[in-house]
């Protein structure tokens, strides 16, 4: 009875094997979970290039020199890096991340600003202006002098 039913489901004892006719099943394998689905945010894509290097936020925060609570706050959407370190997450992603166009004078040198890593004062000294000026142009706040917002549109455009 046992052995009717093995052959009723398919044992195919009937058949001999063949040493030569060896094969083997392959696929991707999923990817990690902790993936994100859309690359939205800087720390989606430094989430992405890490699990792609098999790397530890311990390890990436080294290689940043930050710590690893901070990549972790990066990846999670808690914090925002901080300016200076785009220079080193930019090298560290291989890619430049798409921009948005600035608009106005002010996203320009906000814009320049982080894609450099320096402050608002190291800018002001570059272009040779006062950085409490700059910085009320970065926000778009009060009137400045129109040789000043030359000074500053030519620097830029230079760039």
């Amino acid at each position: 009875m046992y052995t009717l039913l093995r052959d009723l489901f398919g044992t195919h004892r009937d058949r001999g094997s063949l040493p030569f006719c060896y094969f083997s099943l392959s696929a991707k394998r999923p990817l990690n979970s902790a993936y994100p689905k859309k690359l939205v945010t800087l720390g989606d894509h430094i989430r992405k290039r890490r699990l792609d290097l098999g790397l530890t936020q311990k390890e990436v925060g080294s290689r940043l020199g930050v710590t690893e609570s901070a990549v972790w706050n990066w990846e999670s959407g808690s914090s925002r890096a901080h300016f200076r370190f785009y220079p080193k997450v930019r090298e560290f992603l291989t890619y430049e991340l798409p921009l948005p166009k600035p608009l106005t004078l002010g996203e320009r040198i906000k814009q320049y600003r982080y894609l450099k890593g320096i402050s608002q004062k190291e800018l002001a000294g570059q272009i040779g202006i006062d950085p409490t000026t700059l910085s009320r142009l970065e926000r778009n706040r009060g009137r400045c002098f129109p040789s000043v917002l030359r000074k500053v549109a030519a620097f830029l455009d230079a760039r």
